[in-house]
């Protein structure tokens, strides 16, 4: 497996004692684990981190408190790392260096290492957290495959087989409700992303502010300010489904901090014969729109709640 290692380098540290811990993996062939140290000198930074980013099968986040604080690790790492987890193209797996605040941001979803998320500077022997974690890359190592993996790390598939004629074979299948809970799951964390990185890109602009605030594990709120604009404030509210009770699987509405039992839109999850898919519906108008995938879920409601503060893309 190809490893792709996102740290602070102020936990330096913590990185030097993982490599040595890999040494054994890595002498089996097992994992060829790469970070920033690598690049030679001359070497282009970003683009060949870049490179590693869009081609390994598995992210090793160091998370501490300087990690959550370099926006660098987090919006360009961490977010490209999860959008590929989310994809089913890699898997990402958060190893708590030190006690932060990471259970809030968009990890708190998936299995950290150590043991229940214990930092490693909390064991008593940190040689024994590295073991662990060690251990669970081994795991991982002999009994999964590239494919397709849910945010817990669980796979769903195989890589598609692809005809003679080099276009991909699609197999009809019956979706439960564990497929649905997990692309309900990964469909909340795409929009929850996409709202994060876009609200960093909004700060950008000039006359424009943008705040994006978690609520819990399963909601979110943003606010844009735009001051060039006398009625320029916009506010939204997204939730996932928590309860067979809540309108349709995800919702949003136009309010600060609203709640999850009104909505001026929701999205529902709907199957084929072949794979799942989002279909949203304005309660205003309460008609369907086409098939959606969570990404062009979460652009679709970027644009409608950017525009209430006279935002659109050119």
């Amino acid at each position: 497996m190809r490893a792709f290692i996102s740290y602070s380098h102020l936990d330096a540290a913590a990185l030097e004692r993982l490599h040595t811990h890999l040494a054994v993996l890595r002498r089996e062939g097992r994992i060829d684990a790469w970070f920033d140290r690598n690049i030679l000198a001359g070497g282009e930074l970003d683009p060949e981190i870049e490179e590693q980013l869009e081609s390994c099968e598995l992210f090793l986040l160091l998370v501490s408190p300087d990690f959550l604080a370099s926006d660098y690790c987090v919006e360009r790492e961490m977010d490209r790392a999860l959008e590929r987890h989310y994809a089913s193209e890699a898997r990402v797996i958060p190893i708590i260096v030190e006690p932060c605040d990471w259970q809030s941001t968009s990890l708190g979803r998936l299995k950290a290492l150590p043991h229940d998320g214990k930092p490693i500077v909390e064991w008593r022997n940190q040689n024994s957290a590295y073991l662990e974690i060690v251990t669970e890359l081994r795991r991982i190592s002999e009994t999964e495959g590239p494919g397709h993996v849910t945010e817990h790390g669980s796979p769903v598939f195989q890589p598609e087989s692809v005809s003679a004629t080099g276009r991909p074979y699609r197999v009809k299948r019956d979706f439960d409700e564990i497929d649905r809970s997990d692309f309900r799951e990964a469909a909340f964390s795409v929009i929850r992303i996409h709202f994060e990185r876009s609200i960093g890109a909004i700060n950008a602009i000039e006359d424009v502010r943008g705040r994006f605030e978690s609520l819990s594990a399963t909601s979110f709120t943003c606010t844009i300010v735009n001051s060039a604009r006398r009625y320029g404030t916009a506010h939204i509210t997204v939730h996932g489904r928590t309860n067979q009770m809540a309108l349709g699987d995800i919702s949003y509405s136009f309010v600060e901090r609203g709640g999850p039992g009104t909505a001026n839109g929701v999205l529902t999850i709907q199957a084929d014969e072949y794979e799942l898919f989002l279909s949203s519906m304005m309660m205003n108008f309460g008609r369907d729109s086409e098939r959606l995938t969570p990404e062009e879920a979460a652009d679709q409601i970027w644009q409608e709640f950017a525009q209430h503060a006279g935002i659109t893309y050119e």
